[in-house]
C-alpha cells in the first residue's frame, strides 16, 4: 500500500515536500517513483529512486529542482520540490515497480494536490 502526504499551495519559486509511506511488502527489489497528472493531461513520470541502491532518475522538466530520497528505516519516499513553477501544478502520486520506478505497476492511490500560483 502506498499513501501520499504533503502537498498544498505555494507561490512560484517556493518549496514543498511530499512523502509516500509504504507498507505491506519487501522493497529491496523495487524502485519507487513519483508521478503527476495535471488537469486535462496524462499522468507523467517525475522522479524515481531504487530502493536498494538509492540511484535516482529525474524527468528533464524537474531535474535540478526536485530531489527524491528514500528512508529505509521509516519506509518512506520523499520528494523535495524547490523552485516550483505554475506548470508543476498537478496531483502527485507515488508508485513502485520492479524495473526502474518509471512504470507505476501498483494500484494508484488518491495522490496529493500541489498548486503553484504565479
Amino acid at each position: 500500500q502506498l499513501v501520499e502526504s504533503g502537498g498544498g499551495w505555494v507561490q512560484a519559486g517556493g518549496s514543498l515536500r511530499l512523502s509516500c509511506a509504504v507498507s505491506g511488502r519487501t522493497l529491496g527489489n523495487y524502485a519507487m517513483g513519483w508521478f503527476r497528472q495535471a488537469p486535462g493531461k496524462e499522468r507523467e513520470f517525475v522522479a524515481a529512486v531504487a530502493w536498494y541502491s538509492g540511484t535516482t532518475h529525474y524527468a528533464d522538466s524537474v531535474r535540478g529542482r526536485f530531489t527524491i530520497s528514500r528512508d529505509t528505516a521509516k519506509l518512506t519516499v520523499d520528494l523535495q520540490m524547490d523552485s516550483l513553477k505554475p506548470e508543476d501544478t498537478a496531483v502527485y502520486y507515488c508508485n513502485a515497480d520492479r524495473v526502474d520506478g518509471t512504470r507505476g505497476s501498483q494500484p494508484w492511490g488518491q495522490g496529493v494536490q500541489v498548486t503553484v500560483s504565479s
